[in-house]
């Protein structure tokens, strides 16, 4: 028999991403998956239910949650809705187990094996299947877009008949992948880009993309490529060197972020004070508390004249092309355990080993051992 695969509804307000497109639902029906789709599930996305029809699904009915073997999803299904599912599924997606003791408790009443994808060994060979990646590109390059649009200026250089227009200086904290595609976003935009990060490894990214990399003087590189922690002296002297340095930014996005930790404080309420009447801060790290300290998740503020917009869930405002990329990880990933119709754990593959929570019996048994 076939395994049943079914592909949820988001029920997180706002979010528009679905975690399977047509395209990856062939890819399912070809591994010999029976795939259902709960209806209006990619309608936010741009997919109609007749377009999963037309790729080989079926609507989901009211008893698919609690027959399916597979259930795929963006964000955590409601602690309600995993009780309903059938026990011993097998649940994929951006999970967040131990950050909702309800859903955990769920999770395990039922027996679920989860596969939270944030949990995914960052490795070459997990690339195609990194949705903290596919999904922070689109943030960067959404969080550019609300800046642009907050800011008071023009962000290219214009030579008009009232006079020249300069480009605005725009500032990119962070050089993750958010970060990164944040300063192409601002440099097609025609401004002045610098990124700035802890680690001068970077320099090379951020040159390559059109940036000039912010030098503070202070070096974070350690072993194995890794930035290593500062001293406080070091800290005291990047923190001034930043704050004189930010009196002349228009524009400063920030996007460093820590996968499962509070977001690093880089930017402080002395720094914002001394911006200049007009500048607009756009902090994408705002969901883990923010780079910035005035930022308010899922607010826009003004201190002394800055603007300070914390935007949530960024990557859902560009859904379409999101859940392609999503939905493309999902199934790379998910490739890893259904082949010929059946579901077959491989736990010697670090990739579905690390990534199980809560740690599978084989794993675990073998981590005592």
């Amino acid at each position: 028999m076939a395994v049943e695969v079914l592909v949820l509804r988001e029920a997180a307000a706002g979010e528009k991403r679905v975690a399977a497109t047509p395209e990856t639902v062939k890819k399912l029906l070809a591994a010999g998956a029976r795939v259902q789709v709960e209806p209006g599930a990619g309608l936010a996305a741009g997919i109609t239910d007749q377009a999963y029809l037309d790729a080989g699904a079926q609507a989901a009915g009211a008893a698919a949650r609690a027959a399916a073997e597979l259930v795929l999803c963006v964000q955590p299904p409601p602690a309600e809705a995993i009780a309903g599912l059938r026990q011993g599924a097998t649940l994929v997606g951006v999970l967040q187990p131990q950050a909702d003791e309800a859903r955990a408790a769920a999770l395990q009443a039922r027996g679920i094996r989860a596969f939270p994808l944030e949990r995914l060994p960052r490795t070459t060979r997990a690339q195609a299947m990194d949705v903290l990646s596919s999904q922070a590109g689109m943030a960067g390059y959404k969080a550019v877009l609300i800046a642009a649009q907050l800011a008071p200026r023009f962000f290219p250089m214009l030579t008009t008949a009232a006079g020249t227009i300069r480009p605005s200086k725009v500032l990119i904290v962070g050089a993750g992948v958010a970060g990164l595609q944040a300063i192409a976003t601002a440099r097609r935009l025609g401004a002045q880009v610098e990124g700035f990060d802890v680690r001068p490894e970077t320099r090379e990214q951020i040159e390559s993309l059109g940036g000039k990399f912010l030098d503070l003087g202070v070096s974070a590189a350690g072993e194995g490529g890794y930035a290593r922690q500062l001293t406080d002296e070091e800290r005291a002297e990047q923190q001034r060197r930043l704050a004189d340095h930010l009196k002349g930014i228009d524009v400063v996005v920030c996007t460093a972020a820590v996968p499962g930790r509070p977001a690093p404080k880089i930017v402080t309420a002395a720094m914002v004070a001394g911006m200049k009447p007009g500048s607009v801060i756009v902090d994408l790290a705002a969901e883990t508390g923010g780079n910035c300290e005035a930022t308010r998740p899922g607010e826009t503020v003004e201190q002394g004249g800055v603007t300070v917009a914390g935007p949530l869930n960024l990557a859902s405002m560009g859904a379409v092309h999101a859940s392609e990329m999503y939905a493309r990880n999902v199934y790379n990933f998910v490739a890893l355990f259904l082949k010929d119709g059946a579901l077959a754990f491989d736990w010697n593959d670090e990739l579905l080993a690390k990534t199980a929570w809560p740690a599978a019996p084989e794993v675990a048994a073998a981590e005592a051992g």
